[in-house]
């Protein structure tokens, strides 16, 4: 199979079709979320597909998740196709290892960012400011630098093609209600400060990385995708050296090859050449491996 670009099920209503993920509603309580092999970059889809990009991302998701289950459930049913609705199992090798049933939550009107280095458009804030999303921090960080305390920097959720903005606390607690959004900062801490700390003995930094949740029944619940190249900053430790940018497992890589051809940031975008989107693959891959001690299997 050559890359997933998009999933055609007919058996269930298509209500979502995102960046990555094609969602359909199975019943009032389920959820089928497929993750393809899409690549988004400065929030426009790529027209060429990374192949097994979607296993990679569904498989690290499903990694994370179970080692946070005592912090917070997650919203996983089951992620074999064959304990899936039999109209489904025809579909088996599209959806094997790439996607999951999930139960139906309430996302929070937030993205639940945590930034453990200063990197990205918080360093840009931060020479600009001294500060990030509010958060007053040191004179004289260096890129790059890891931060003393992890910042919880939440932001809004934008629709397709639009970009999310950095809210302060005082304005999620707004949208949460201060109970909650205190309950979330802290959840979103303990997840970040657990995953960075099991990622750098296998010698991955994750410099920064964003979670979603939702409720179901006023619960709690852990959705969507869990420290993934995707969402994540993921930089090698090795030759880790504060004062400029880092080598990544991530994205970041086909993000600086767009800036040196001089993508403008909108649609359409360019195709991928061969070898960018191996070596894209090669970086998914190898964080896979890095933090599962497992190839994954493609």
């Amino acid at each position: 199979m050559a890359g997933v670009l998009e999933t055609n099920i007919t058996e269930y209503p298509l209500i979502s079709k995102g960046k990555v993920r094609d969602i359909y509603e199975i019943d009032d309580d389920t959820l089928l979320l497929v993750t393809t092999d899409r690549l988004s970059a400065f929030d426009v889809v790529m027209p060429d597909p990374i192949e097994d990009k979607g296993k990679v991302l569904n498989q690290i998701t499903l990694f994370w998740m179970k080692m946070m289950e005592d912090l917070v459930p997650n919203h996983i049913i089951a992620t074999n196709v064959d304990d899936y609705p039999e109209s489904l199992h025809k579909y088996k090798a599209e959806l094997q290892d790439r996607s999951v049933l999930a139960k139906k939550a309430k996302p929070l009107p937030i993205e639940c960012i945590v930034r453990g280095f200063i990197t990205g458009s918080g360093w840009k804030d931060y020479q600009k400011n001294g500060e990030v999303c509010g958060h007053k921090l040191p004179e004289n960080l260096k890129e790059s630098e890891m931060l003393e305390k992890a910042l919880f920097t939440p932001s809004t959720k934008a629709d397709l093609g639009d970009h999310d903005e950095n809210i302060t606390l005082d304005q999620a607690a707004a949208l949460l209600g201060e109970e909650m959004m205190r309950k979330v900062e802290k959840l979103t801490l303990d997840i970040y400060t657990r995953a960075r700390d099991y990622a750098k003995e296998r010698g991955i930094l994750i410099a920064d990385t964003k979670f979603e949740f939702g409720t179901i029944d006023g619960e709690l619940i852990f959705i969507d995708e869990a420290l993934t190249p995707d969402s994540s900053r993921f930089w090698p430790e090795e030759g880790y050296e504060p004062g400029k940018s880092q080598p990544s497992f991530d994205k970041q890589y086909f993000r600086d090859w767009l800036e040196e051809i001089g993508f403008n940031k909108q649609p359409p975008a360019p195709s991928i050449p061969a070898e960018i989107a191996a070596q894209t693959r090669a970086n998914y891959l190898e964080a896979y491996k890095l933090l599962t001690g497992e190839d994954l299997e493609v």
